[in-house]
């Protein structure tokens, strides 16, 4: 599906440049579907409704706002809760009947049941046999993280490899052998990568660098260093004053 961006900038959209509002596409009760996507690793973590008010207010406080249907009046998502949306970016789709949010999310939660994300139901498995129709069930702190990016998945598997070991698993004779090994492999796929990089192979250069990251990723695990941090410093050096 084919997005437009009115703004992906780090400080968020500019309230002046709102003149597109007017091509949205409301439905009839004047309202549009808007998405909330994590800024740093595209997970998915609500969809709530808004009005021409919702996103006015949005765009010009820059934090998220919504229009609750159920009890009919302007939501400042957060407001109770603590739980703010700080809005990074906004686009909307090719039908111009959809908005995607890029948000910071305050206190990693965005869903009402206290999960990181609404999007823990997962097929048939996310409903017990009883559960009112249209109600996951779960939910809260201990909900299974959304689906987010590669990097990400790969951290949350070695993660789990270290709280939970299980024979045989290479990861885990990694961790086993501590910074010993798992810096001395870090130097031999580094290596690697060089040669690859000089003998200009962009086959062997893909896979040697995703090697590097997953071995760095094991370092960090080992470390107790969250991914998530690794990707909040690259977001802060995004439009950083250039080295000289």
């Amino acid at each position: 599906m084919a997005a437009n961006a009115v703004s992906d900038s780090p400080s968020g959209p500019d309230p002046s440049a709102a003149a597109w509002i007017d091509d949205l596409r409301w439905n009839e009760a004047g309202l549009i579907p808007a998405v909330a996507q994590d800024w740093l690793d595209g997970a998915v973590l609500m969809v709530a409704w808004m009005n021409r008010q919702a996103l006015e207010r949005t765009l010009g406080s820059g934090e998220v706002h919504y229009w609750s249907r159920s009890r009919q009046e302007l939501w400042h998502k957060g407001a109770t809760s603590g739980h703010l949306q700080k809005l990074r970016g906004l686009r909307y789709d090719c039908d111009a009947d959809v908005l995607l949010l890029t948000i910071e999310q305050q206190g990693d939660v965005a869903c009402h049941t206290g999960a990181r994300s609404c999007f823990f139901g997962e097929g048939n498995a996310g409903r017990e046999v009883g559960a009112e129709p249209g109600q996951a069930a779960g939910g809260g702190p201990s909900a299974q993280p959304p689906p987010a990016d590669v990097c990400t998945e790969l951290s949350r598997v070695i993660e789990g490899r270290r709280d939970q070991p299980e024979p045989g698993s290479y990861t885990n004779r990694l961790l086993e052998g501590g910074d010993n090994r798992i810096l001395k492999k870090i130097g031999e796929e580094s290596a690697e990568f060089v040669m690859a990089c000089k003998d200009d192979n962009a086959a062997e250069i893909a896979g040697e660098a995703a090697d590097i990251v997953f071995h760095l990723q094991v370092a960090l695990a080992h470390h107790g260093v969250p991914w998530r941090q690794v990707q909040e410093v690259l977001a802060q050096r995004r439009g950083a004053p250039r080295r000289l």
